[in-house]
């Protein structure tokens, strides 16, 4: 009579250890799946040659999220992961060479301003009122909603109208700042959670607010010690989390999931079943096909997604030291790229790049003397014609002579570990349907209601969180997915 009840989390990325963590302070008894043999999804970690990579998420904002999850264990964040705020947040390099240090200093941003434009330093503070605005809404009001009726959304559109949420981000910046530099600085965020800066909703433009308020930080040891406490928290409650353990179908009586079958045809009965998995591959391949009313595998089809991400991680045998932790490297295009990458989905012979090094904060990640590296470029999903197996040692090659002519001179000479992740192995390895890294792009058509519900319309007894749900991809909105679980998941005594 008294057993606690079940509840099943598929995948142990941020949003799924999250839920794991919530569902386990309100008394289920939670088990995660994860098809991997570690923890972390996009957040995995790999080690080879005495470095240590960070697959995917770098920047950590918002750790008051983080910290909320570790005070429903009765524990501090900060005994179990040592954030350290970065200073700058980036260094952005324009193509000419010459470069903006991006901070939470306000003296510090006017004064980069000023070195551009001094004119838009007055449209930066009109800029930074309309974020902040943007935020009040964005953040305050929407980020922990259940946006599982059309009646919620249409509540909420006068409070979007009032931040011009009909404006892309770009198009927002554009209002307040002329300089061309200036506008590639502020519009850039969205590309961190899959987003075009010319489509997607201005609502977006909280990113800004959000890095100002709270900084961007990293965690010492890399962001794997971030899912490794998540992992402890969840054991901590007596939760189990198995790895190789993939999940092959949601069993279903009637329209309520009931449980799972994994790969190996073990079942798994549960009374609340969680995705974290990829949302249109939940739907596509684990949910029965004959269940789905709204999203059938036409309108998985036809949605939007995210662009896919080419990442060469690679460790060198010299240290870089001008080279900041992170810095961001912009193209000689910056419309006509993302057109390439978003619209006509070609692999353009330019590309803007993000480089991580995260030895210049944490030298434990690589040998001594040696330095760690990740090179970002953001490519077509699979909806691009591209075979990405004769092309990918091509890209990398072309990136390493590019890096080597700018900041990293010599690469090639001193790289002493390498290995590479593609759009397929998006799809192969992580299950993201057409490669596509964020899952559902964030326009204006797939935001709040429009997205995959965080309770699915399909079935009773499953919800969703990630990126691919409400409110969306980047670890404030993956974290925040599994607090609106709170919501709409029933207590395990009901």
């Amino acid at each position: 009579m008294n057993k606690k009840r079940v509840a099943i989390v598929i995948g142990s990325g941020f949003g799924g250890l999250a839920a794991a963590v919530r569902l386990g302070a309100r008394g289920y008894q939670v088990k995660v799946l994860e098809k991997l043999d570690a923890p972390g999804g996009r957040a995995y970690v790999y080690r080879q040659d005495g470095f240590t990579f960070d697959a995917g998420p770098t920047i950590i904002t918002a750790p008051f999220l983080l910290e909320e999850l570790w005070s429903l264990c009765g524990r501090r964040l900060a005994d179990d992961v040592d954030l350290r705020e970065m200073k700058p947040f980036y260094r952005i390099r324009f193509d000419d060479g010459s470069h903006f240090d991006y901070s939470g200093d306000d003296a510090a941003m006017k004064a980069e301003i000023a070195r551009f434009n001094p004119a838009d330093v007055a449209g930066y503070e009109r800029f930074l009122e309309a974020s902040a605005a943007v935020y009040s809404v964005g953040f305050d009001k929407m980020l922990s909603v259940s946006f599982d009726s059309l009646w919620s959304m249409v509540r909420a559109v006068p409070h979007l109208a009032r931040v011009q949420f009909y404006r892309s981000v770009y198009g927002l910046v554009a209002r307040y700042i002329s300089d061309p530099k200036l506008r590639m600085v502020f519009s850039f965020h969205p590309l961190l959670v899959g987003g075009n800066p010319f489509n997607t909703t201005a609502v977006y433009a909280l990113i800004a607010q959000l890095e100002r308020r709270y900084g961007v930080h990293f965690a010492m040891g890399g962001t794997g010690s971030l899912v490794r406490g998540m992992v402890s928290l969840v054991e901590s409650q007596g939760g189990q989390i198995r790895y190789n353990a993939a999940v092959r179908e949601i069993l279903v009586e009637g329209r309520r999931a009931v449980g799972v079958a994994l790969a190996d045809g073990e079942q798994i009965r549960a009374d609340v079943v969680v995705s974290n998995a990829d949302s249109a591959s939940t739907y596509r391949h684990l949910v029965p096909r004959r269940l789905r009313k709204r999203w059938t595998d036409r309108k998985l089809a036809r949605a939007r997604y995210s662009m896919s991400l080419f990442v060469w991680y690679f460790g060198t045998d010299r240290q870089y030291p001008d080279v900041p932790h992170h810095m961001i490297m912009l193209g000689p295009r910056y419309q006509p790229l993302l057109n390439d990458i978003f619209e006509r989905k070609v692999l353009a012979e330019d590309y803007s790049l993000y480089l991580h090094r995260p030895t210049a904060t944490d030298p434990s990640l690589a040998p001594p003397g040696c330095d760690a590296f990740y090179v970002l470029s953001p490519v077509p999903n699979l909806d691009g014609d591209i075979d990405w197996k004769e092309a990918g040692e091509r890209y990398r090659t072309a990136i390493a002579d590019s890096l080597a002519a700018t900041v990293l001179p010599d690469l090639e000479q001193h790289v002493v570990t390498s290995r590479l992740l593609t759009p397929a192995d998006f799809e192969d390895r992580l299950s993201s349907y057409k490669g596509a890294a964020f899952g559902f792009a964030p326009v204006l058509t797939q935001t709040g209601w429009f997205r995959p519900h965080n309770r699915s319309e399909e079935l009773v007894g499953l919800y969703l969180v990630g990126a691919g749900t409400h409110p969306g991809a980047g670890l404030p909105g993956v974290i925040s997915s599994a607090k609106v679980l709170d919501m709409i998941v029933p207590d395990p005594g009901k």
